[in-house]
């Protein structure tokens, strides 16, 4: 609980609890999510604004064999209650199935050691039409120096084909010492090949959209996020004088 708090000490509004399920090593089955309402007995104040935190659930399927993508393609009643689909392909072809096919929001990126293959610029650019964002932890990279080196390193062969597009930077944190703030991750972004505008959509605008792609797969219907936009003074010049008395009033 206390680590949960720690999260929103530092900025964050929205956390997700991740159910990692990796078919290597064991038999495993999809569970329902555990509800926040029975982890946490009240939500505190977002820092700075008077809304509860948002916590959301999260499933991430570490998939090293084709047949294990058939359980994200059937219709499991328990995958459909998480809010955050995540897939962490170990091989090229999974990469490809998992860009092109699978029903998912999330595409995790392996930083913890050299991948086995290269970035293609086709399958990434259907992931980004899809509405699929790429995974990118930090955490590994502030733990050792050797994981930094292929964090850093599979984070910009990925930049050369994405060109900075949908990417999402995570902690994956399981200590609350491992959390950085949203202004820290951004620099970090930077580090890896993000511009500083794309840096800071990787903790904050690209998320907000990861979630909205993950309520339309749930409720298998659109999402419309809308945003008032203010008149430009030029465009009030240039309507005639009723109009303009209409806007007014």
């Amino acid at each position: 609980y206390s680590y949960y708090m720690f999260t929103f000490s530092v900025g964050y509004s929205a956390v997700a609890l991740n159910h990692v399920i990796d078919f290597k090593e064991k038999k495993q089955e999809i569970v329902k999510p555990v509800s926040p309402s029975e982890l946490f007995p009240s939500l505190p104040i977002v820092q700075g604004t008077s809304k509860r935190i948002k916590v959301l659930t999260r499933l991430t399927l570490v998939v090293s064999d084709p047949a294990h993508c058939n359980l994200l393609r059937s219709t499991s009643a328990n995958i459909r209650l998480y809010d955050i689909i995540a897939v962490f392909p170990k091989t090229e072809k999974l990469f490809h199935i998992a860009c092109t096919t699978l029903d998912v929001d999330l595409v995790c990126i392996n930083v913890t050691e050299k991948l086995p293959f290269y970035f293609r610029r086709p399958p990434v650019n259907m992931a980004i039409d899809r509405g699929i964002y790429f995974e990118l932890l930090y955490t590994p990279a502030i733990k050792d120096s050797t994981m930094r080196r292929y964090t850093i390193s599979n984070a910009i062969s990925l930049m050369q084909i994405c060109k900075g597009k949908n990417i999402v930077i995570s902690s994956a944190a399981e200590r609350p010492l491992e959390l950085r703030g949203p202004y820290d991750v951004a620099n970090l972004g930077l580090l890896f090949g993000l511009s500083e505008s794309e840096a800071k959509a990787a903790v904050s605008t690209n998320c907000r959209a990861t979630i909205l792609h993950g309520e339309t797969r749930k409720s298998a219907c659109g999402v419309v996020y809308t945003m008032k936009k203010p008149r430009k003074i030029e465009e009030e010049e240039t309507l005639p004088a009723c109009k303009k008395a209409k806007t007014q009033a």
